[in-house]
């Protein structure tokens, strides 16, 4: 069981991802951050049971807080406690990093989303991004460059 557990822990095992914040924001920034969990949401977690669609990140008070995020429970696991399975959980960062993050909010108008959480010896880790929304335009050409990219490498194939 050990050799198992060091084989998962030992990469970056990606637990949920927000393919959605790519498509909808430019990505000028990313930040590492902890998440703080509860004992029910870590066994999720390793079962794969978030959903990061509707996430966002609310800066509040000098710390940085994941809104959203839909850990569901496992019926094994939460039987003593009752599971809020979209409560507030707090984003871990250093002080000269949210320093960063609410200059960049406040000044630039940018904005910051969650783009994945992940497993980092042993810990959940979640990537954080400064990010400026997206025009329709910008989308357009954004999925035109990523059909030309996937042509020409059909093309080159054949």
């Amino acid at each position: 069981m050990s050799k198992q557990t060091s084989q998962s822990n030992s990469g970056n095992a990606t637990i949920a991802q927000n393919k959605k914040a790519r498509h909808e924001y430019f990505i000028e920034e990313i930040f590492e951050a902890g998440i703080v969990l509860e004992g029910w949401e870590v066994k999720s977690l390793r079962a794969g049971k978030m959903n990061l669609t509707e996430s966002y990140i609310l800066l509040k008070g000098g710390e940085a807080w994941l809104l959203g995020a839909h850990i569901t429970a496992l019926t094994t696991a939460s039987t003593h406690v009752i599971p809020d399975p979209v409560r507030t959980r707090k984003l871990l960062l250093n002080r000269r990093e949210l320093g960063r993050i609410f200059g960049a909010v406040a000044k630039k108008g940018a904005t910051c989303v969650p783009l994945k959480v992940y497993w980092k010896h042993g810990l959940a880790k979640c990537e954080i991004a400064l990010a400026k929304g997206k025009k329709l335009h910008d989308k357009r050409a954004t999925e035109k460059e990523r059909d030309w990219q996937r042509e020409k490498h059909r093309l080159i194939k054949q």
